[in-house]
């Protein structure tokens, strides 16, 4: 770089890719490391604060020694390019890094990751996510240590090619190829995506918590979801609507439209993102907290790579998939579009419902997206009439009945979002009525509306 460049340089200050130090020292090396991680950077040494140009104290060695210092503490090590020049007679010195292909790099035992103008380090499941990125590879396509094919449901397996193959996909295997074919079998175990997506039993590691709050310390109704994480997609976005209200609008021809108090695809967009994305390593659950004039959903796990929210906001950003295997399942039943346009959609719908934009923040633990309603206005074309959409209970559990004669009480409580105790006293009260009537016995019976 020639003078001009460099004075140029200096002027833009100091930011994602650039840091200015007066001398060379250990925190040199961090910002080396960050650059390294992130998409690289140059450090300029005889830079003070302010920008002032002090210029670097060297003698013959010094170039190399620290070349030869940031190679001893860095793993992998990293050898940066050295340029110097003369500042009216001020020596600067320029050592550049490109972004590393095989990341994280260390120094020291610690790693570090370039954010905007400062040094970050990395939590132990961002060391781990990073790698797994450069190899191009997923946590979710490792093998489950814990669990065994035992433990996988394979009706819901064949569940879901059925589902895929009324999409217009051609999977004639049996569930367990169609697992080996798409890599969440392997070595005759399931991998750690395997077991979420098709869990045979209920288990922590999918703990969803919800709740619906009158205030911010009463709480009027709660569920908590510990099941397969396709399943949890319906159960979530159930429990939303039971807890949100529409409005009835009539129109000046008598006709009635529905506006709900949030738009549902944009809520289905962030439960579907919350599920997908979520950092099942992290031992934090996500929750769900429903007020009167809010919605807030949290999630474990950190934005990846160099996505903030800001770029998040302005779509200025690429996609990465912290769980592949599990994006490619929810991919192949048509139930997300395309990788990285999800948050684009939410606010376009937030937008053209005249809702305030959803707000993004990370927080300690995770991200926490909020979503906000207002109250609509009455207009003389317009008569709103908000309620919540509540249907009588024997009929939601008829209709259930009627779509699967075959639906056994867990399941019945599982897409209701109630207990299997209520669904009991339920089935027995439709049974006494002649509502109902069982066919054949408990086991491979099926049931029948009358």
């Amino acid at each position: 770089m020639n003078l001009l460049e460099v004075l140029k340089l200096i002027k833009t200050g100091e930011n994602s890719t650039l840091e200015f130090k007066s001398s060379f020292n250990s925190s040199v090396i961090e910002t080396l490391v960050a650059f390294a991680n992130t998409k690289g950077g140059k450090v300029l040494i005889g830079v003070a604060d302010h920008s002032e140009i002090i210029g670097a104290n060297l003698n013959s060695e010094s170039v190399q020694n620290w070349i030869n210092e940031v190679k001893s503490k860095t793993s992998p090590y990293l050898i940066p390019d050295v340029e110097i020049v003369d500042c009216n007679g001020k020596q600067l010195v320029i050592l550049s890094i490109q972004e590393y292909p095989i990341k994280p790099v260390s120094t020291k035992g610690k790693y570090l990751k370039r954010i905007a103008n400062s040094n970050h380090l990395l939590s132990a499941s961002e060391v781990a996510n990073m790698h797994l990125n450069t190899c191009n590879s997923s946590w979710d396509y490792y093998i489950d240590p814990r669990h065994t094919l035992d433990d996988i449901c394979f009706e819901k397996v064949q569940k879901v090619i059925d589902r895929v193959n009324a999409n217009g996909a051609k999977f004639n295997d049996s569930p367990l190829t169609f697992l080996y074919k798409l890599e969440l079998v392997k070595e005759n175990r399931p991998t750690l995506g395997c077991f979420l997506l098709f869990m045979k039993e209920e288990s922590m590691l999918s703990t969803i918590e919800l709740g619906h709050f009158q205030s911010d310390t009463i709480i009027k109704d709660s569920l908590r979801l510990k099941t397969d994480i396709i399943t949890e997609v319906d159960a979530v976005i159930s429990f939303i609507i039971k807890h949100i209200s529409k409005e009835y609008i009539i129109t000046g021809n008598l006709q009635r439209e529905e506006k709900w108090q949030y738009p549902l695809e944009a809520i289905r967009e962030i439960v579907m993102n919350m599920i997908i994305h979520r950092d099942y390593s992290n031992a934090s659950d996500s929750v769900v907290k429903i007020f009167p004039d809010k919605i807030e959903f949290f999630n474990p796990g950190s934005f990846l790579a160099s996505i903030t929210v800001d770029k998040l906001i302005k779509n200025n950003y690429t996609s990465i998939l912290r769980n592949k295997s599990i994006a490619n399942i929810f991919k192949e039943l048509g139930l997300i579009e395309k990788y990285g346009t999800g948050i684009k959609r939410i606010f376009e719908a937030f937008k053209k419902a005249n809702q305030p934009e959803p707000e993004f923040r990370a927080i300690p633990g995770g991200i926490m997206i909020t979503v906000y309603t207002i109250t609509p206005q009455i207009t003389p074309q317009i008569t709103p009439q908000i309620t919540p959409q509540k249907k009588n209970l024997r009929d939601k559990i008829i209709d259930v009945i009627r779509e699967n004669p075959y639906s056994t009480r867990p399941e019945i409580a599982k897409t209701l979002c109630i207990s299997d105790d209520t669904v009991k006293e339920y089935i027995a009260k439709l049974k006494q009525e002649g509502k109902i009537k069982r066919i054949g016995a408990d086991r491979g019976g099926h049931w029948e509306v009358l």
